[in-house]
């Protein structure tokens, strides 16, 4: 366990199931979204692990993850890092809406370029969009350059790497049992860096809500192996 990392992107949330691009809204999860992260705990109990710390987002619903599935391994209570560089990739004016009325607002072909393709982002808010990170008081310490109005999946993996290379890699290097509680895109980055999978590959990834995705690694750090715990 000392080189293994286990990644789960959070349970449905009520935006998740009407289709709603949810991106930075803060939208609490689901009954089925609290019932997936618990048995994401029993699965993961049930085949031994135990975790020294958990690494989340600032957005509530993969704290609720974390504490569901934690609470079901009996080990509520250990410590859990929110960091906004794990926060889903920023949807920008997609936000709120559904795939009908974006298809009805930018046309098929060009929505499905945005939120699958790798380099090309949606349309970004407006500084005084109420949407725009900006008005958030949890990022009120960031740099306001850093808070985007849009991304895509390239800009949002550039923000997530670095709390892969800086925070999360050495406390691996350390010994320590990490569990890390994200979102689709977020992981999908993070999935494409340690498989080294090409931004085309990268468009037919899914991410399933709930299933704990383990990878071992060489003591050097190198992937050696990873596998979905069905």
């Amino acid at each position: 366990m000392a080189h293994t990392i286990v990644f789960l992107r959070h349970g449905h949330s009520d935006w998740n199931l009407t289709d709603r691009f949810t991106g930075w809204t803060d939208i609490e999860l689901s009954g089925q979204g609290i019932a997936e992260a618990e048995a994401a705990g029993r699965r993961l109990a049930a085949a031994g692990y135990r975790f020294d710390e958990v690494h989340c987002s600032v957005l509530r619903r993969t704290r609720q993850t974390a504490e569901a599935l934690l609470a079901t391994m009996g080990q509520a209570g250990i410590p859990i890092h929110e960091t906004w560089r794990l926060n889903e990739r920023h949807y920008g004016a997609l936000q709120g809406m559904n795939k009908p009325e974006i298809f009805a607002a930018w046309g098929e072909e060009r929505s499905r370029r945005w939120w699958r393709g790798y380099v090309e982002p949606p349309p970004a808010l407006e500084l005084d969009d109420p949407r725009h990170p900006r008005f958030d008081p949890r990022y009120a310490e960031l740099d306001p350059a850093l808070l985007p109005a849009s991304e895509s999946l390239a800009d949002c993996q550039r923000r997530t790497l670095p709390y892969w290379q800086e925070t999360l890699l050495p406390r691996m290097r350390a010994g320590r049992r990490l569990l890390v509680v994200s979102h689709g895109n977020t992981l999908r980055g993070l999935v494409m860096h340690l498989d080294r999978i090409s931004p085309g590959a990268m468009e037919k990834v899914e991410i399933a809500p709930g299933v704990p995705l383990v990878y071992h690694f060489t003591d050097e750090l190198d992937v050696i192996g990873r596998a979905w715990l069905e």
